[in-house]
């Protein structure tokens, strides 16, 4: 039985989602023109969903660049920060 996700990752056989994939067909088109794009939502708007959906990004040797000048903490600590990309690195890998 499906339910809502409230947190994380959707995965669509257990939660109730709304379909992203035009999104995701958008974002490559911007990819392939070389443009540059930002991921910045409230809760619950599907960030988590969207970035792992990235791993065609990763299979097609795009590179991927993350800025946290505007992280709410006035000192974003390497340990954060090695934290957070090693949680994307797993999420492209899914």
């Amino acid at each position: 039985m499906r339910e809502f996700n409230v947190t994380g990752r959707c995965v669509p056989s257990k939660h109730y989602m709304v379909d992203i994939s035009n999104k995701i067909n958008q974002i490559a088109a911007m990819v392939e023109r070389g443009d540059y794009f930002t991921i910045n939502r409230a809760r619950q708007y599907g960030k988590t969903t969207t970035l792992i959906s990235f791993g065609f990004l990763k299979r097609e040797g795009y590179l991927l660049t993350f800025d946290f000048r505007k992280h709410k903490a006035k000192k974003t600590s390497a340990k954060w920060v090695r934290k957070a990309k090693k949680k994307f690195l797993d999420c492209l890998a899914v």
